[in-house]
């Protein structure tokens, strides 16, 4: 099922469909600069979100169920609680993740031989089936992304906005408000 997204208010005021994106004066709040770090931050980010569910939509994901897949075809089947260490979220997060991703058939979740109250996590043949869809979705995401600029422009991006992620978590690890993942405001189910 594809969500379709028209109209409300993105982030720092931006409304979507009316002219979101297009620069100097896309709907910042009053007397917020749309041009501050903040701002450029804020609504990079949520276009990136709305994106990727759009991509993965196409596949019958929602984000970070990608991310999911993703962990556990690299390391192979996993405890519930490392899985969720791995991809950063909390287990409610990675309790309700693995619930979807198994009504659709993608995942199976069975007792540890060594300790039945531990779930090993695994891919179905039908989630393994899907790993070269979600690469194609990352590869379009990147794509588009990075449309317009030059490959040593990507690079520049890719090491500043490593710098950004640092400091965000040096900042964040001290906060009263900090665990494995920032709040996240948008949320889907399935």
């Amino acid at each position: 099922m594809t969500e379709t997204r028209t109209g409300g208010v993105g982030a720092c005021g931006t409304t979507a469909g009316a002219g979101a994106g297009s620069g100097a004066g896309c709907g910042a709040a009053p007397g917020e600069d749309p041009d501050s770090l903040s701002c450029l931050m804020a609504q990079a980010a949520l276009g990136h979100r709305v994106l990727l569910a759009a991509l993965l939509a196409e596949i019958g994901l929602y984000p970070g169920q990608d991310r999911v897949l993703n962990a556990l075809w690299a390391n192979g089947p996993m405890s519930q609680n490392r899985l969720a260490a791995a991809v950063g979220i909390d287990m409610s997060t990675m309790t309700k993740s693995l619930q979807r991703l198994e009504r659709g058939g993608l995942v199976s979740r069975a007792p540890s031989p060594g300790n039945r109250r531990i779930s090993v996590v695994s891919t179905t043949p039908e989630g393994d089936a899907l790993r070269p869809e979600v690469r194609r979705v990352e590869e379009e995401l990147h794509r588009r992304l990075s449309d317009g600029l030059t490959p040593e422009q990507v690079e520049t991006l890719r090491s500043l906005l490593g710098v950004v992620r640092r400091n965000i978590c040096r900042e964040t690890a001290s906060s009263p408000i900090s665990g494995p993942e920032l709040p996240v405001t948008v949320t889907a189910s399935r």
